[in-house]
């Protein structure tokens, strides 16, 4: 007989073990941490002064991408190329993502979208998305 207790000792574990059972059963589902659909990567976070937006998009040329902003709402979009593999080996785990993307980002109303700027370094896409003068915290001072 085969003692288990009736709570995991690592529920996301069991989680995942149970997401693979049902995968092999059923067919492909995208794993419970959904970081397999989730390309590119995305931190966003905000600042007094801007949203700033890093993609991770490493082995990207950066004229395959395109950052976009209409009405409040950031898309980024490209294409990563599939990685040739050799002609006799096969595959046996295939992480890296290859295909159209797309992340869109809601921002704020107090964003200045003529200001936009986009850089591409090392790998990382930042997006910084200043916010309008008016909106930002100012200090005045008492006569």
């Amino acid at each position: 007989m085969i003692y288990r207790s009736l709570l995991p000792r690592d529920l996301f574990a069991e989680f995942e073990r149970l997401q693979n059972e049902f995968d092999r059963t059923i067919g492909f589902s995208p794993s419970i941490r959904g970081a397999a659909q989730r390309y590119p990567a995305l931190n966003v976070g905000s600042t007094p002064a801007a949203v700033e937006i890093y993609a991770f998009v490493p082995g990207m040329d950066p004229e395959r991408m395109e950052v976009q902003i209409e009405k409040g709402v950031l898309t980024l979009s490209g294409e990563r190329s599939p990685v040739p593999a050799p002609e006799q080996a096969m595959t046996h785990i295939g992480e890296r993502f290859a295909g159209r993307f797309r992340r869109v980002v809601s921002l704020p109303d107090d964003i200045d979208a003529g200001a936009v700027t986009a850089q591409y370094r090392d790998g990382v896409l930042h997006v910084r998305v200043p916010r309008r003068e008016a909106a930002q915290p100012r200090r005045i001072a008492i006569h």
